[in-house]
């Protein structure tokens, strides 16, 4: 993290896709409430890691910039407001990140840790800032991501109607609430107009949008696709929510990638259980298998959690086979760490040793799985989104490219893959 200097904003991000969406409308926010000299630190609490870089990083800023407007909010600060206000930091709640409100008051002081005064407090939401409603219901008001990249992060949905015992979310970010179709639209014609030729759909869970509104979320792509829109992705889904007609767009659509990103959590279905998950590892590998024969260029890409309370060794490696049997090349891996205030807390622990060591396993599987994967991709032809440094991209399937020469920034170029170097391909151009 580099803060910048005393009359300026930063937004300091932590976490998800959709804190990358979010994080244009604070910058927003803050221009509009006239903010100077302020740093925004978007947090994320998916665990206690997560969380303690998040505390790490503010009790830096505050010893650095001991006269800047120290703001904290994202889930991490849902969950551990006292803490970080007790810090001398400012506080503002999940819903009340995009108003200008949250930062031009001043709220109620709290004492810095090791006492001393502080105009720190913690904005909780007070019924003028929001969420916005719409009749009776509140809604979300979607999310777009800057112009400072090539890819549009655009979140359409926050909160979830699940309880699974692991997760904090429901705590941080609320029920499930989506934005409408229309204002979706309205926010994808903005990044098409400044240049942006892939939207990346993004959402706590995302296959969930529209069960507030009576819509779904195959319906927005179908809307959405009405647009000039080149590339269409989308983030984590979850297994159990992909019915016939997302599924038909996901395997038939040109537009919609082939990329496809599992909430799998598990390959045991113990686990899955104690996890209170709504799928199997049977469902998880038949989905897989039919995504693959009905489109056999879809890369697979999943969430995966190691040391979950009680598993064993056993369990663990039906977790560790499940990479094989649904040939995931692109896996976020994590090991377990208990949430205050969830059910998976007050289970039996393996131990964070066991965690972080079972989830290194993993992410060596995963390294393997991906490096043939990639090697299997040279002498293929693709094209890719250039990023800003004119060098770097994605194909379609979203393999990590690196050209041999620049090109336009932005622009969408035929390729030829000729090598693996590392993580990444080699990419000629076709079209120079």
């Amino acid at each position: 993290m580099s803060l910048l200097a005393a009359d300026r904003q930063e937004v300091v991000n932590f976490g998800c896709r959709l804190n990358i969406a979010e994080a244009e409308a604070i910058r927003a926010a803050a221009r509009e409430a006239g903010a100077r000299d302020t740093i925004v630190f978007n947090s994320c609490a998916v665990t206690d890691e997560a969380v303690r870089q998040a505390r790490q990083a503010v009790r830096r800023a505050l010893r650095e910039r001991p006269q800047a407007d120290v703001v904290v909010t994202g889930c991490a600060a849902e969950l551990e407001a006292e803490r970080f206000a007790a810090m001398g930091a400012r506080v503002v709640a999940n819903d009340a990140k995009g108003l200008a409100e949250s930062y031009s008051q001043n709220p109620t002081p709290f004492p810095r840790e090791g006492g001393g005064p502080s105009s720190a407090g913690v904005i909780s939401n007070p019924p003028e800032m929001g969420p916005r409603l719409r009749g009776d219901t509140a809604y979300y008001s979607p999310a777009l991501s800057g112009p400072d990249h090539a890819r549009a992060f655009l979140g359409v949905q926050t909160g979830c109607a699940h309880s699974c015992t692991f997760c904090a979310t429901v705590m941080a970010r609320g029920t499930a609430r989506s934005a409408t179709v229309n204002a979706v639209l309205d926010a994808a014609r903005i990044a098409w107009d400044r240049g942006q030729r892939e939207i990346i759909l993004t959402g706590v869970d995302l296959a969930s949008y529209g069960d507030d509104s009576g819509t779904t979320l195959a319906a927005l792509i179908e809307a959405l696709l009405g647009l000039p829109i080149e590339r269409l992705r989308l983030s984590s889904l979850d297994p159990n929510r992909i019915d016939d007609a997302l599924f038909a767009l996901l395997t038939e659509e040109k537009r919609v990638m082939p990329h496809v990103h599992l909430s799998l959590q598990a390959g045991d279905d113990m686990i899955l259980t104690r996890m209170k998950r709504r799928h199997r590892r049977a469902d998880a590998v038949r989905l897989t298998e039919r995504l693959k024969t009905a489109r056999a260029d879809i890369a697979i890409g999943a969430d995966l959690i190691a040391g979950f309370p009680t598993e064993d060794d056993q369990m663990f490696a039906h977790t560790m086979a499940l990479i094989d049997d649904c040939d995931i090349v692109f896996g976020h891996i994590f090991p377990y760490s208990p949430r205050a205030g969830t059910p998976a807390a007050r289970m039996p622990q393996v131990g964070r040793a066991v965690a972080r060591t079972r989830a290194a396993l993993l992410r060596e599987a995963n390294m393997r799985r991906r490096h043939a994967w990639l090697d299997a991709q040279a002498g293929r032809t693709a094209t890719m989104l250039v990023e800003r440094d004119g060098l770097t991209g994605h194909a379609e399937n979203f393999a990590p490219l690196t050209l041999t020469a620049p090109a336009e920034p932005g622009t969408i170029a035929r390729v030829r893959l000729t090598a693996r170097d590392g993580d990444r391909m080699i990419a000629e151009r076709l079209d120079a």
